[in-house]
């Protein structure tokens, strides 16, 4: 089974930028579709973006799309979340997961990750 270890959290300012990355060792990565969820204090974990497993397909919230950008690199065995003009709303833990569901090309359901990294928090200040 697949390992999964968020990276690249931290303290931002409102409008900057941040880059998650998520590091997956321990199975063959590109086996996996990868989705982006957050949970901020008092809620409940949402799909923040999904990506398939080599075709390059994404799906965002829809709120989020123009700022956010899901990515991978299947040769590095890395996901990358890049956030950009973050605002206080935002402020959340960001968790990688991973998903061998088969004949699926994106999951977006939480049920159907098997396989979660450790979090990264991020907080933007206003």
């Amino acid at each position: 089974q697949v390992q999964l270890v968020e990276s690249g959290g931290g303290l931002v300012q409102a409008g900057g930028s941040l880059r998650l990355s998520c590091a997956a060792t321990g199975h063959t990565f590109s086996d996996y579709i990868m989705g982006w969820f957050r949970q901020a204090p008092g809620k409940e974990r949402e799909v923040v973006a999904a990506i398939s497993r080599s075709d390059g397909s994404t799906w965002y919230e829809d709120s989020l799309a123009v700022r956010f950008t899901i990515s991978r690199n299947n040769a590095e065995n890395t996901l990358y979340l890049q956030m950009i003009d973050l605002k206080p709303e935002d402020t959340a833990v960001y968790y990688c997961a991973a998903s061998d569901k088969p004949r699926a090309v994106l999951v977006l359901a939480p049920d159907d990750y098997y396989y979660w990294g450790q979090g990264a928090q991020v907080t933007v200040s206003s």
